[in-house]
């Protein structure tokens, strides 16, 4: 029986910098993201169907961009490099945020942002896949979400703090998160070493045709599954704005992501290291049901007690699944393409977040939060229908 300190041992160095690099990347992110959708609401006047449409055009163009840096690390057979320049630019969009005084400057900070995410994304994560062994990728990836969780819950702490000390200063507070990202940068650069020798003797174009034939059913399964799931997944600005609608005061909005990821945090690791041994599809549906049960919740009352219910529920679901998908795509793609998959993987989810959180911002600002929740209810339910007759056709 495999104890969780041996699967720990069996983690390279590496995992545990990339880590750290995004656990500083994401007190910084999540300083300013957690404010940002009331800070667009109540200082620069947008409706609630703009937030949604700049959330959903930023976050699908980070995954979007995801499969041209994946396809250009197997290409060139290194990932760092791409690594690094996007969390570079993660962190030289930080101080446009700060200084930004209309929403399309808002819009624009987030996009170079993205582009630094989506550029990062898939060569990180086809990284992770490179230099740990098979047997422990689901806890090593599980690993590396949990410090990234970590960070995801640091900020809006710090947010809430500094937000109370310096009475509601938006621009400020952004200022702040300046600092953990470049730090992130220098963590990478010098924390991080890259396996020494090439995935393969000569380059490839992954994306050609008779290469991309290669990736087998399973991952296009994947894959599909995948933008379901991101459809009824849509922007987290969603849970601030229902705790927002609440009654929440401003400067505590924070405190939502925090809660969220509190929950995600501690749940990524135990996930990962269970998927190594049960079936993928089972935990996945298991994620689903409980991501149904939020949705639920959220769309019943906008009470505290089951704001709060369903928002934890919202960061077990995510603990469940995301390392999950990640250990999915990793371990249908071949060694060679594996940063192209996760950069198709991400292609897809894209556009499914796009579409999102437009549609979950239409459905508030015309019927209601809990018609935008009622929504994503029915996207996970037709997840799970999908993987239902997945494991019956394989059984």
């Amino acid at each position: 029986m495999n104890r969780p300190e041996t699967h720990l041992k069996r983690i390279p160095g590496s995992i545990w910098a990339l880590g750290f690099v995004s656990l500083l990347m994401d007190v910084s992110s999540e300083l300013i993201h957690s404010l940002l959708p009331v800070f667009m609401l109540t200082v620069l006047g947008a409706s609630v169907f703009t937030i949604g449409l700049i959330e959903g055009a930023a976050e699908a163009t980070a995954l979007i961009v995801k499969v041209f840096s994946g396809a250009l690390s197997d290409y060139w057979g290194k990932r760092k490099p791409l690594a690094v320049f996007g969390y570079g630019l993660g962190a030289l969009s930080k101080p446009l945020f700060a200084i930004a005084g209309s929403v399309g400057m808002v819009f624009a900070a987030r996009m170079v942002d993205r582009v630094g995410k989506g550029v990062r994304g898939a060569p990180r994560d086809a990284l992770v896949a490179d230099i740990t062994p098979a047997e422990v990728r689901g806890a090593a990836f599980g690993l590396r979400q949990s410090l990234d969780t970590v960070g995801a819950f640091l900020g809006p702490l710090l947010a809430v703090g500094l937000m109370l000390s310096w009475s509601n200063d938006f621009r400020a507070v952004f200022w702040v998160a300046v600092i953990p990202a470049f730090l992130a940068v220098l963590l990478l650069l010098f924390g991080v070493q890259e396996p020494e020798h090439p995935l393969s003797k000569h380059r490839i174009n992954p994306i050609r045709r008779e290469h991309l034939r290669r990736l087998p059913d399973a991952f296009w399964w994947v894959v599909g599954v995948g933008a379901i799931f991101t459809l009824a997944r849509f922007s987290e600005a969603f849970l601030v704005l229902r705790a927002l609608r609440g009654g929440l005061p401003v400067a505590f909005t924070p405190l939502v992501l925090i809660g969220m990821n509190i929950i995600y945090s501690l749940s990524a690791f135990p996930f990962g290291k269970l998927s190594d041994r049960l079936s993928h599809y089972k935990l996945l549906a298991a994620g689903l049901l409980v991501l149904i049960a939020a949705d639920l919740i959220l769309a019943h009352s906008d009470h505290w007690g089951w704001i709060w219910a369903g928002i934890s529920l919202w960061g077990l679901h995510m603990g469940m699944t995301q390392g999950l998908l990640a250990a999915m795509v990793a371990g249908t793609a071949p060694a060679d393409l594996r940063g192209t998959a996760f950069g198709l993987f991400n292609l897809v989810s894209g556009l499914a977040m796009l579409v999102a959180s437009a549609l979950a911002g239409l459905l508030w600002d015309q019927f209601g939060a809990s018609q935008t929740f009622l929504a994503g209810g029915v996207f996970s339910a037709l997840a799970l229908v999908a993987i239902v007759f997945r494991t019956s056709r394989t059984s």
